[in-house]
C-alpha cells in the first residue's frame, strides 16, 4: 500500500533489498505495468472529484503538464493548455527561439525518412538561439492570458532564465537527464547553484530529473517549488538504452514522494510538488502516478496527438537533436482529435488516450478519493497481469487494452 502514512520511512531503509550476486546489493522496482489500484468500501460522484493543484503558489486546475519539446508546445499550444486548466512548458532551447519562421524546420523534421530524421535534427538545432526569440515567444503567449512556463538546461539557466522572467515568464523548469546537487566537470566550469538561482530568479523554479530519494530531498533544500521525476521512461526517449540508465516510474515516484514526506515534516507541512514525467500513455498511467504520489504529471506523446500541437503527428525526444549522442528517437503518433477532447473528452477512442481528467476523476471516484491528496492514500497492489488478465479477445483483434 502507497500512502503518506505508509511512506514514513527514513533514508535508513532498504525496501526489497536483494541481490544479483555476490557484492551486488539490488532491490526489486516497479513500473505503472506491475501495479494497480484497489476500490475500498467507499465511492464519490467523479463530479465531485478536486483535481486541481499548486505549484509554486500558482493554482491549476488539472494536474497535466504538457512537456517542454518541440512537437507538442509552442505558442497556440500553450494557449489551449492554459486556458483548459493545465499548464505547458516551451522549450528555450528548441527550434522555436533558433528561427523566427520554423515552418521549415518542422516540415524537414516531419517528412524525412527514418534513415535521416537525426541528422536532419542535428541541422535544424545547430543553429544558435537568437535571444529576441525568447523575448517574442514569451511575450506571445503572455498576451493570450495563460501562465507562462519555460524550460532551460542548467548550463544555459542564468544565461536565458532572467530574459524569459522580463518577458513575463511564470515558471522556469531547469531540465537535464540527470539532476544532481554536485557536478565535477573536467574543464573546471561551475555548475549551477540551485540555491542562489531559486532565490534570484524571482519565479517559482521546479527542477529535474531524479528518481531517488535522497537526490530529491537534497533537491527540495535548494528551495524548488517542484521536482520532475523519471528518468528514461518517455516515449521518445533512449536514454535506458544508450545509456542504460533508469528506474520504473512506480518506485521511482513511491521514492521521490517519500522524500516530500519527510521534507514537509521537517518543514512545518510545507514541500515542492512532486511531477511524474514521462511514461504515462493513458489516462491509467496517469491514476497510477497520482495513487504512488505524484501531485501532478507532464506528459508529452499524449499531447502530441493533438490538433493543436505543433508536430503534425509526430513526436521527438529533447535529446534527439545531441551532435554529440542522441537519447532520443521521432516517432509517429498520428493526430487523434483536440486538445480538448484528449484532455477532458469526450472520448472516440477505447484505448484510454482520451478524456484524461475523465479517466483520472472516474478512478478517484471509485477509490473513494476526492482529492488528489486523498489518491496518494490509496491501496497499491503489484499485479503484473493487470493489462492481460481477461482480456483474450482484445489482444487477439488488437482492440482496446490490446493495443499497446
Amino acid at each position: 500500500m502507497v500512502s503518506n502514512k505508509s511512506l514514513e520511512y527514513t533514508t535508513n531503509v532498504q525496501p526489497n533489498q536483494m541481490y544479483i550476486g555476490r557484492g551486488k546489493k539490488t532491490r526489486r522496482a516497479y513500473g505503472f505495468d506491475e501495479i494497480a489500484l484497489v476500490p475500498g468500501s467507499t465511492t464519490i460522484d467523479p463530479d465531485l472529484c478536486d483535481v486541481s493543484f499548486s505549484l509554486g503558489g500558482l493554482e491549476f486546475s488539472m494536474p497535466i503538464i504538457a512537456s517542454a519539446m518541440d512537437s507538442v508546445v509552442d505558442v497556440r499550444m500553450a494557449e489551449a493548455m492554459g486556458k483548459l486548466g493545465g499548464l505547458a512548458v516551451l522549450n528555450l532551447q528548441g527550434v522555436q527561439t533558433r528561427y523566427a519562421d520554423f515552418d521549415q524546420a518542422y516540415k524537414e523534421i516531419t517528412s524525412c525518412d527514418n534513415t535521416q530524421f537525426v541528422e536532419v535534427m542535428q541541422k535544424f538545432y545547430s543553429a544558435p538561439i537568437d535571444e529576441s526569440l525568447i523575448t517574442k515567444r514569451v511575450e506571445a503567449i503572455k498576451k493570450t492570458g495563460v501562465r507562462v512556463a519555460v524550460s532551460v538546461t542548467p548550463n544555459v539557466a542564468e544565461k536565458y532564465a532572467p530574459l524569459a522572467v522580463k518577458a513575463g515568464a511564470d515558471i522556469i523548469f531547469v531540465q537535464s537527464t540527470v539532476t544532481g546537487i554536485e557536478h565535477r566537470s573536467a574543464q573546471g566550469q561551475t555548475s549551477l547553484d540551485l540555491k542562489a538561482f531559486c532565490k534570484s530568479i524571482g519565479v517559482p523554479v521546479v527542477v529535474g530529473n531524479c528518481v531517488a530519494y535522497e537526490t530529491a530531498l537534497e533537491l527540495m533544500e535548494t528551495g524548488v517549488a517542484g521536482i520532475l521525476v523519471g528518468v528514461g521512461p518517455g516515449a521518445a526517449c533512449t536514454s535506458r538504452s544508450v545509456l542504460g540508465i533508469g528506474q520504473p516510474m512506480a518506485t521511482a515516484i513511491a521514492d521521490c514522494a517519500a522524500a516530500k514526506v519527510d521534507y514537509a515534516r521537517e518543514h512545518g507541512g510545507k514541500a515542492p510538488a512532486i511531477i511524474a514525467d514521462g511514461g504515462m500513455a493513458v489516462g491509467g498511467d496517469i491514476c497510477k502516478a497520482i495513487a504512488c504520489g505524484a501531485d501532478a504529471v507532464m506528459i508529452g506523446s499524449p499531447l502530441a496527438r493533438a490538433k493543436e500541437a505543433p508536430g503534425r503527428g509526430f513526436h521527438w525526444g529533447m535529446a534527439t537533436p545531441s551532435p554529440v549522442l542522441p537519447r532520443g528517437t521521432r516517432i509517429k503518433v498520428g493526430t487523434v482529435g483536440t486538445l480538448e477532447e484528449i484532455l477532458m473528452g469526450p472520448a472516440h477512442i477505447d484505448d484510454g488516450t482520451q478524456n484524461l481528467i475523465g479517466a483520472l476523476k472516474t478512478s478517484m471516484g471509485t477509490l473513494g478519493a476526492g482529492t488528489l491528496s486523498e489518491m496518494q492514500e490509496v491501496e497499491v497492489v503489484i499485479a503484473p497481469s493487470i493489462l492481460t488478465e481477461g482480456k483474450v479477445f482484445q489482444n487477439a483483434q488488437k482492440l482496446g487494452m490490446g493495443r499497446s
